[in-house]
């Protein structure tokens, strides 16, 4: 996982929220053309990895892989 894909999947922690909107996503990420793109790409790697699932209506929704990537990551950190 590369670290854009890392720092999309943090912001469902930093946000507190399981679920989020594309338009969220796409705001904490940067709303420029290509920061958008990259977001995507980013989801795209996250979904293809069981770290979150796409909920239709552009929403993702941390899975529990993605919870357990998370905490992880923040205990290797600490």
């Amino acid at each position: 996982m590369n670290s854009f894909s890392v720092r999309v999947l943090r912001l469902f922690n930093e946000m507190g929220k399981e679920r989020l909107d594309l338009h969220t996503l796409f705001e904490a990420g940067g709303n420029e053309p290509a920061e958008r793109s990259r977001v995507l790409n980013a989801l795209d790697d996250l979904v293809s990895t069981g770290m979150v699932k796409a909920c239709g209506s552009d929403f993702y929704e941390l899975t529990e892989r993605g919870k357990r990537e998370i905490a992880g990551r923040s205990a290797a950190t600490n």
